[in-house]
């Protein structure tokens, strides 16, 4: 069996904040390994709890370890605390192998799953993304199940959760990974597979089955709920009003909570301007609204006391929390662009913002934690490349990974004095940004993450989705797609063949990059 799916490599990579149910995953890992008689894939857990305290991950390196084979590569990394979007990103840019499988962390695979999987994406044709698995969700026997465990139980006809959800590395490439702006474990996965659709691929279900348990929340979990009602704004603004219909998603009572709270505040208003009649109306109909609303949540349900007092009192409380986190969601992301489903030409006169480009092998020749200006070799016809843009006023400015300066092999200023002679030879930028980080650092601006790229359109007052990156490997053009910017490969003999075969756009040179983005201005 294990020559059956020898050529299918898969990373197992599972968010966590440190919950108990990480061990019966990780124990069922094993025992599916073991059935199966097939090698655990490498694991990355990834400890998403906020804090620069080592002490709790360690812990969870040693429990990893400890119910994991002893022979499975493992690995614990840390995201910040900056929740499953970006811990699933730190996940699988640590891994190189052709397809990444997300598991929560709070499920359990079944005997056959590994096999399962194996055969899931080793039959997957190349123009697959992304594989999912059929969830399960076990309610219990002898009661109706509380509006909680039903709402739990949606996962098993929801589409592309991430609750056991394998990506193709290229097609996470190409969609440049999670959105980090999501911040909580809600739709992500729905923008994620979206954006996987939109780079030309295409999502199925697998064989393999994963139990999700109900897990225990309190009478408040569903008033909680409603801040992903901030959410569904940024779908909106980013896949536009039909995004629903592309993610299966259904359309929830948001109109009618609207209507409630409405009523709400025109009884209000009404009452403090001695308007009684209007009032009476208006707060007749919030009744009439909280009343339905309960039935409908209650109807299903057990009718115990307790249960009986959670619907109705969340059932008041629910639709003015819907109500503020959408408006909130309306004032955070009123400046989001949609997101592209392809590269469109540019219209004639359109230039980018900016240019945002990457120094070795791109601006200079690289030569590995280099210190020394007099190494640095300008890259052929950069520039005249360069001076391009400068004559029809494109701003410039460079975003480069310095490691060495976190590994301690050079100093700030000997980086700085690099880049001062590639601005002898290649002329004045706009802006430079700089990593000084490593990779275990869990910052923010290390590419393929785009703090960089933020970081600079703030010192140009540009939009990051207006600019161009220009880079060598796959981790810039990453970079250009976490920040919904564009990103042009110059590939050379450094880049892998998988960053070349991810990237939307190319270009042989420096030259040929900005001639793409001049021409393309210009023509008709």
């Amino acid at each position: 069996m294990a020559s059956e799916f020898a050529a299918c490599s898969v990373t197992v990579v599972i968010p966590t904040i440190g919950r108990l149910s990480l061990r019966a995953l990780l124990t069922s890992l094993r025992e599916a390994a073991e059935a199966t008689q097939l090698a655990l894939p490498p694991v990355r857990v990834v400890d998403d709890r906020p804090g620069e305290d080592l002490t709790a991950t360690t812990r969870l390196a040693a429990d990893v370890a400890q119910y994991l084979p002893p022979a499975a590569e493992q690995r614990v990394l840390r995201s910040g605390g900056r929740g499953p979007a970006a811990a699933r990103n730190v996940g699988w840019r640590d891994s190189d192998t052709e397809w990444i499988s997300f598991l929560d962390d709070d499920v359990v695979v079944t005997g056959s799953w590994l096999s399962d999987l194996m055969r899931d994406l080793a039959c997957a044709p190349p123009c697959l993304g992304g594989s999912q698995a059929l969830i399960e969700v076990p309610l219990p026997e002898g009661r109706r199940p509380t509006d909680w465990e039903r709402g739990t139980a949606g996962l098993q006809k929801a589409d592309w959760i991430t609750a056991d959800m394998a990506y193709r590395l290229s097609a996470l490439r190409a969609a440049g990974g999670f959105d980090e702006r999501f911040p909580r474990a809600f739709r992500e996965d729905a923008d994620l597979a979206l954006a996987v659709l939109d780079a030309g691929f295409q999502l199925s279900r697998g064989t393999r089955r994963t139990v999700h348990p109900v897990r225990s929340a309190d009478g408040w979990a569903s008033l909680r709920q409603q801040r992903g009602n901030a959410d569904d704004v940024l779908m909106r603004r980013l896949h536009g009003p039909g995004w629903r219909s592309r993610a299966h998603a259904a359309r929830g009572r948001r109109p009618t909570h609207l209507l409630v709270v409405a009523a709400a505040v025109g009884a209000a208003l009404a009452a403090a301007t001695g308007r009684r009649r209007t009032g009476a109306v208006m707060a007749a109909g919030w009744l009439a609204g909280t009343a339905e609303f309960s039935f409908r949540r209650i109807a299903p349900g057990p009718k115990n006391g307790p249960e009986l007092a959670r619907m109705i009192s969340t059932s008041v409380l629910i639709p003015p929390a819907a109500t503020w986190h959408w408006l909130t969601g309306l004032i955070r992301h009123r400046h989001v662009r949609p997101r592209a489903s392809s590269i469109a030409p540019l219209r004639r006169g359109s230039l980018p913002a900016a240019v945002l480009l990457d120094r070795d092998d791109t601006l200079i020749r690289d030569v590995p934690y280099n210190g020394d200006p007099s190494l640095v070799e300008a890259m052929p016809g950069a520039r005249l490349a360069l001076d391009r843009l400068r004559a029809v006023g494109v701003p410039l400015a460079v975003i480069t990974n310095q490691s060495a300066i976190g590994r301690g092999l050079l100093e700030r200023e000997h980086v700085e004095a690099v880049n001062d002679r590639v601005e002898e030879l290649l002329g004045p930028f706009d802006a430079w940004a700089v990593c000084p980080h490593v990779e275990t650092d869990a910052c923010d601006c290390r590419k393929p993450l785009p703090g960089m790229i933020y970081q600079v359109a703030r010192q140009l007052n540009v939009d990051a989705q207006d600019c161009v990156v220009i880079g060598d490997i796959g981790s810039d053009i990453e970079a250009a797609a976490a920040a919904s910017a564009r990103g042009i490969l110059i590939p050379t003999a450094h880049t892998r063949e998988c960053e070349v075969h991810a990237s939307i756009e190319r270009a042989v040179d420096l030259s040929s990059a900005v001639a793409l983005l001049l021409d393309r201005a210009w023509s008709p």
